[in-house]
């Protein structure tokens, strides 16, 4: 078991460390949302070398292409997020999980939420609410767009996670990774085209003549991702899936540690308090017993039988 923890705890590293890379790219010119575009086009270059049938599924299940707009909005969202704002905030608030979960398998999968998912969810939003209050004492609402990103991270990785589950036994574990990689791309690549003119955004930078150019860092950090999705693999395929759950929340202790060290980020009380509701809250749901919904199956069976695709979306 010491083998695969520690792969899973590697996995959750890169991704608690990932807002460090994007943000020297962004610094060195290149928006996050073109970073995505070259990092998971990297990623599905790879994937589709790797398993070249997988294109064939994605372009005969339609259901894969909601998982791919799904996955492709966490990570623009997230990844735009971690490069623009307080990292710490934008973590916790991603990890709203358990709220969005909730809602949407009580809509779509028909599972409605127990005592249990109840105060997950009270857990989860007073969690929110200190983390978003200012210090005025004035309503606790989204304060920059850094917010807004990790509330929507969040509701898309919940919208993905469900879908995932809802849809497991008719699709294939190479179809969703290369359809969740695929989304990644092409959402961002649409945010960028959409939002260029309106903001500037060019999309390559001029390369620099005596620092390292911004392709070096793109490929090695897109190489860090892709170590970190083995590494998932590795772990997940031999931990049951809630240990699994529980091992991957590591990364908000990864993000606010590297955000406090190398970011020099502040690191309040309030904030201290709040996140660590949210965590409660999304260990309490991985903890929590599977509930079985309209043509969902086990959660713990699910996971396992996703896991070749789960991090691309984490």
């Amino acid at each position: 078991m010491v083998w695969p923890t520690l792969a899973l705890l590697f996995n959750a590293a890169v991704w608690g460390l990932s807002w460090w890379p994007l943000r020297l790219l962004r610094d060195m010119g290149v928006h996050p949302l073109w970073a995505n575009v070259g990092l998971f086009s990297i990623g599905c270059a790879v994937l589709l070398l790797w398993r070249p049938q997988a294109l064939g599924q994605v372009r005969r299940t339609p259901v894969l292409w909601a998982m791919a707009l799904a996955s492709g909005g966490v990570n623009a969202a997230f990844n735009w997020g971690v490069s623009i704002g307080e990292v710490v905030r934008v973590v916790l608030l991603f990890y709203l999980m358990p709220v969005w979960t909730a809602l949407l398998a009580w809509l779509w999968l028909g599972e409605r939420p127990g005592l249990g998912g109840l105060l997950r969810v009270g857990l989860a939003l007073g969690g929110a609410a200190l983390v978003l209050q200012p210090e005025g004492g004035a309503w606790p609402l989204p304060r920059s767009l850094a917010d807004v990103l990790g509330l929507l991270g969040g509701l898309g990785f919940a919208c993905n996670s469900v879908l995932v589950r809802r849809f497991a036994p008719v699709t294939r574990d190479e179809g969703r990774a290369l359809a969740m990689l695929m989304g990644c791309v092409g959402v961002s690549l649409v945010l960028a085209l959409a939002l260029g003119p309106l903001t500037g955004m060019h999309w390559v930078p001029a390369l620099p003549p005596v620092q390292p150019p911004w392709m070096a860092l793109l490929g090695l950090t897109a190489l860090a991702f892709l170590a970190g999705n083995l590494a998932y693999q590795h772990g997940a395929s031999r931990l049951p899936a809630n240990v699994t759950a529980v091992v991957m929340l590591t990364e908000v202790v990864f993000a606010a540690l590297s955000a406090v060290w190398i970011g020099a980020e502040p690191l309040s009380g309030r904030t201290l308090l709040g996140g660590g509701l949210i965590v409660m809250a999304a260990l309490l749901a991985t903890l929590a017993p599977a509930r079985v919904g309209r043509g969902a199956q086990p959660a713990a069976k699910a996971n396992r039988r996703t896991s070749a695709s789960s991090s691309a979306s984490s």
